[in-house]
């Protein structure tokens, strides 16, 4: 079963999606700016499919199947192929579906918040 309560419970793993919801904001409105309605929409689905990735990370690779470093890499390689997968599939059906897709603000969307979940690693996990 999926533990997405523990998901949430990580404090990097917050930061991480804040910080991923701040820049398809920011990527949305720049894309209002240079191409519309359809900038905007293409900006948020690039940004909402990578958030929605790094959740669904989350969830399998907080799920706690042994104590052995094996079992640990075997979870997160797990995590990391489902995240991948839906990624791929994700942004076929976006560009398949919106014939209007502005392909600039989707895949730059998408790689810039895929960046940012990369510094997940630098956010510390105290509880203040």
């Amino acid at each position: 079963m999926l533990s997405l309560q523990s998901a949430w419970a990580n404090r990097p793993f917050r930061a991480v999606l804040r910080w991923q919801a701040i820049l398809t904001g920011f990527a949305a409105v720049l894309g209002a700016y240079f191409a519309g309605l359809h900038g905007v929409i293409s900006a948020t689905a690039g940004g909402a499919i990578s958030m929605a990735a790094a959740v669904l990370f989350a969830s399998i690779a907080s799920v706690r199947r042994g104590i052995s470093a094996d079992d640990v890499l075997i979870t997160a390689f797990k995590a990391e192929g489902a995240k991948l997968v839906f990624i791929v599939i994700a942004l076929w059906l976006v560009m398949a579906a919106y014939k209007n897709v502005v392909h600039v603000f989707l895949i730059g969307t998408f790689i810039v918040t895929v960046l940012v979940s990369s510094m997940a690693f630098f956010v510390g996990d105290k509880r203040n």
